[in-house]
């Protein structure tokens, strides 16, 4: 699945503009390497994504194409 997908999926970022936006930036990560928009993500993979002066560390855990709000939360869990 696309990271840009992802992101809005797990609702990380709410947007996917927003997390293409983010990716274009630079402020988002996966195994520590700076990530297009377009990168494939799979289960096992590290995100780091930068808001500002804070940063998010999440391990993806399942990928989903769909998934319900209150399921979100187990696409992934926080470092």
């Amino acid at each position: 699945m696309r990271l840009d997908k992802f992101l809005k999926v797990s609702r990380l970022i709410k947007r996917r503009t927003v997390a293409n936006e983010a990716c274009d930036a630079g402020r988002v990560l996966i195994n520590d390497k700076p990530a297009k928009a377009s990168a494939q993500v799979k289960a096992g993979d590290i995100l780091e994504i930068q808001f500002g002066s804070k940063a998010v560390k999440a391990e993806i855990l399942d990928v989903q194409e769909t998934v319900r709000k209150e399921a979100a939360q187990e696409l992934y869990r926080y470092l």
